[in-house]
C-alpha cells in the first residue's frame, strides 16, 4: 500500500490475521517517517487500529484514517515525542523534519 502526503510516497503493510475483521489488521509504515503519531517501527498509535476497531472497518476506511492521521497529527497522543513536541511548540522546524522525510521519499525503494 502507498499513502501520498505533502508530494510523498510512504509505503506500508498491512497484516490481516485470521481473526479479522474481529481484530483490526497490523498496519506499519515500511517507509522512515517523522510524525507525532507514528512509532519509530512504523507502527501507528490510531484509535481505529486500537481500542476503537469495529469489523465495520474495511481497508479504505483504514487508510482514510492514516491519511487523515497524517495530515493532522494529534500531539496529545505522542508516538514520537520529539516530533509531538516540535508539532506543539515549533512547527517552522517541524515542517522542514517533514519535508526533509518526504524528499527522501522520492529516492527510497
Amino acid at each position: 500500500m502507498v499513502s501520498r502526503v505533502n508530494e510523498g510516497t510512504f509505503k506500508l503493510t498491512l497484516q490481516f490475521m485470521e481473526d479479522y475483521p474481529n481484530k483490526p489488521p497490523t498496519v506499519r509504515f515500511v517507509s522512515r517517517m517523522f510524525h507525532p503519531n507514528i512509532y519509530a517501527d512504523g507502527s501507528i498509535c490510531l484509535d481505529i487500529l486500537q481500542n476503537q476497531w469495529s469489523p465495520i472497518y474495511d481497508v479504505a476506511a483504514i487508510l482514510t484514517s492514516i491519511q487523515s492521521l497524517l495530515c493532522d497529527p494529534n500531539p496529545n497522543s505522542p508516538a514520537n515525542s520529539e516530533a509531538a513536541r516540535m508539532f506543539s511548540e515549533n512547527k517552522r522546524e517541524y515542517n522542514r523534519r517533514v519535508r526533509e522525510i518526504v524528499e527522501q521519499s522520492w529516492t527510497a525503494d
